[in-house]
């Protein structure tokens, strides 16, 4: 007699649940049953429960025929527990026990947000929005990724934050994983050294008052700028992107250009005179107002830039994720 080539599961774990029947044995019937074990009888239970009398017979009655074993003598209007009962009792808290769980995950899950940020939004601007979550959303279970644009976009593309806020562009490439959306504008700032070696003999902008305490500013040409060593971000980073597109292409004859990737880092060479920088008006607003750095005008060349929220197109939505969208969205500067 041949051999039977049907294969049989190893164990009931193993049963694929579309191929068993789906069971019938509710929560609602599993709490009510619950309730009365702990109380003793079904008006109590309803009390607890706040059901009807009726809805707790019913609920009752329907378990213990689907499990064709009595769980309760009925003795006057006491109801005594069967021998039955204590092990029916342990498996459905468990099961109910587990239900609870996995609805304070999804709780859980409602209340958190992964945010990922390129390093300029990440350091300077990020602080502030994460802040305005918390005055939100006190409650809020908040993880973030800061990194250059192409490392940040990376993270998004493989559903590891939510959305992120990045300088750069996102590549055409992305826009198959990507959705993507403008979202705040910003300036790039090429800066020296105040009284930096690298002005000497070049003359500064005319004063609209004679205030000698008045700091000095300059306009150069990109031919003038291509003879200063030029510090600025690594490639992948949104500031360096825009460094490439808006200035470097006018520079083939640049002289020195030094990638770095931290932005402090940038400042303080350039507070050593080591050369001029180029970084967001975040970065460098306090040492311009304290007059440590100066701003450089670079004749005919614009360095405005917009940044993006960026977010995967399979991404869930939360409750919290569409509160912060709107918060940048309302964000007009």
């Amino acid at each position: 007699m041949p051999a039977s080539t049907s294969k049989q599961p190893k164990d009931a774990h193993s049963l694929n649940i579309g191929q068993a029947l789906l069971p019938k044995i509710t929560l609602k019937q599993l709490s009510v049953f619950i309730s009365i074990y702990q109380t003793g009888s079904t008006s109590a239970a309803t009390e607890q429960l706040h059901l009807s009398q009726s809805a707790v017979s019913s609920a009752l009655t329907e378990l213990e025929d689907r499990l064709k074993i009595p769980l309760f003598e009925r003795i006057g209007r006491r109801l005594h527990r069967n021998d039955n009962a204590q092990a029916i009792y342990i498996q459905a808290q468990a099961i109910v026990s587990q239900c609870l769980t996995l609805e304070q995950y999804h709780q859980y899950q409602a209340g958190r947000i992964h945010i990922g940020a390129s390093t300029t939004i990440g350091n300077y601007v990020l602080p502030s929005l994460i802040q305005q979550i918390y005055g939100d959303s006190p409650e809020a279970k908040i993880e973030f990724f800061i990194g250059n644009t192409r490392d940040v976009v990376a993270e998004v593309e493989q559903l590891k934050v939510d959305i992120a806020l990045v300088e750069g562009m996102p590549r055409p490439t992305d826009s198959k994983l990507i959705e993507q959306k403008a979202w705040r504008h910003d300036k790039l700032i090429v800066f020296a050294k105040k009284d930096s070696k690298w002005l000497a003999g070049i003359e500064a902008k005319q004063k609209a008052n004679n205030d000698k305490n008045e700091v000095p500013s300059y306009q150069l040409t990109t031919k003038q700028l291509a003879k200063i060593p030029l510090l600025v971000r690594e490639p992948g980073s949104g500031t360096r992107q825009v460094i490439d597109e808006q200035l470097l292409q006018y520079m083939p004859q640049a002289e020195v250009v030094m990638a770095i990737q931290q932005s402090e880092a940038i400042k303080n060479m350039v507070k050593a005179d080591i050369g001029f920088g180029c970084l967001s008006q975040h970065v460098i607003e306090t040492d311009l107002e304290q007059g440590s750095l100066i701003a450089i005008d670079i004749k005919e060349i614009d360095l405005q830039r917009v940044w993006w929220m960026i977010w995967h197109k399979q991404r869930h939505k939360s409750e919290i994720w569409q509160q912060f969208v709107s918060s940048l969205v309302s964000d007009t500067r």
